[in-house]
């Protein structure tokens, strides 16, 4: 099999999204298609079936074994969303009526399960939609449990792919070392934790170590963060959550909440409840920080330059709490998986990640700011 054209790279011409205020623009070929003739696993380069992996990020350009990059890189539309109603049209979910016969394993055919944590689930099932749509004999069986469970089933070989919205944790690590196990991580998309307050709230900026003293009770009226004279009326989600544990640690740093909190079960429930309450404050991730309720810029630290949870901020690493989206699968698995997480971190499969509200990471991005003084006409 001929190895894949590589896109061109962040200093090249034909690969990766542009961002605007207004729109984002696809750089780069079409859809991605198989090459012709028979796919062979793709093999990774420079390691071994027995190496132990962890955390690898895929190349900035779409490594590709087995799919072929047609076309010259001019700039283009999106084309992956004229496959989304095909897809909507032709899938339920991400399971398609069985295939008879033999399942072929390829790299656009044949059958795997995928684990997904809650928070990822409706982004990947749109991947999986779109996916099923282009390659009608890949069947992709999608099962949503916690990040835990993703990767409990990955090890214990009753699934072929994990997808988790935080990062493998020690005791995760331990087990893999102990066991043996090959693993291969992607991280595919990358989200922030966004502080918001209602929009008739006068304040703007607020500190980590701000947050969390709200949050252990030690702070407890606006005044103290130089606003009006009123409580804050702190709002959490459940600290269960993959949200949550990374909120305890990113911004609790280990303390636990004290502060007497109104508790909401996902990031809608926060936004309603922040709107409803001109002194409540609570996070979100970064699709829901400005539905009806005002980011807050965060410091890392009190004195340091605060961030807006824009994009271009999350995608560069200066807004202080981000966390990634990671794909594993084990080293050796289904051609089929590794088929699937090829799309989802490609060009169009990152399409879909933006249009989630999350930032791609395994493209090149590019920032394009409106000058105030270009006209709008």
């Amino acid at each position: 099999m001929r190895p894949a054209r590589k896109p061109h790279g962040r200093d090249g011409a034909g690969f990766g999204i542009f961002l605007t205020l207004r729109r984002v623009v696809l750089y780069g070929p079409p859809l991605i298609k198989p090459l012709r003739g028979s796919a062979s696993r793709p093999r990774d380069l420079g390691t071994t079936t027995n190496d132990r992996v962890f955390d690898r990020r895929r190349g900035r350009s779409l490594k590709s074994w087995g799919f072929g990059v047609p076309g010259a890189g001019r700039a283009v539309g999106l084309p992956v969303l004229a496959v989304l109603p095909l897809a909507t049209l032709c899938l339920a979910g991400c399971t398609s009526r069985s295939i008879p016969g033999r399942e072929e394993d390829s790299l656009t055919s044949g059958r795997i399960e995928i684990v997904c944590a809650p928070e990822a689930s409706r982004l990947i099932e749109r991947e999986c939609s779109v996916f099923r749509a282009l390659y009608p004999t890949a069947r992709l069986d999608l099962r949503v449990a916690t990040s835990r469970e993703a990767i409990r089933s990955l090890f214990a070989a009753e699934s072929h792919l994990a997808v988790i919205t935080r990062e493998l944790d020690v005791e995760e690590r331990a087990a893999a070392v102990r066991g043996g196990l090959g693993l291969e991580g992607y991280r595919f998309a990358r989200d922030a934790v966004a502080a918001v307050v209602n929009p008739a709230n006068p304040i703007q900026n607020v500190a980590v170590e701000q947050l969390r003293r709200i949050y252990t009770g030690e702070v407890s009226r606006w005044w103290e963060l130089g606003g009006r004279d009123a409580p804050i009326v702190p709002v959490a989600q459940p600290l269960e959550s993959d949200l949550g544990q990374y909120f305890l640690q990113a911004v609790m740093g280990g303390n636990p909440v004290r502060a007497r909190v109104l508790t909401a079960a996902d990031d809608s429930a926060v936004v309603v409840r922040v709107r409803s309450d001109r002194d409540a404050l609570g996070w979100v991730s970064l699709a829901w920080a400005n539905r009806g309720t005002r980011a807050l810029a965060v410091a890392g630290v009190v004195g340091l330059a605060y961030r807006y949870p824009d994009p271009e901020a999350v995608y560069g690493g200066s807004y202080p709490l981000t966390r990634f989206y990671n794909l594993y699968a084990r080293t050796g698995g289904p051609q089929l998986a590794n088929g699937f997480i090829t799309f989802v971190t490609s060009r169009d499969g990152q399409a879909l990640v933006q249009r989630d509200g999350l930032v791609p990471t395994a493209v090149p991005v590019r920032f394009v700011r409106r000058s105030p003084m270009v006209g709008t006409h």
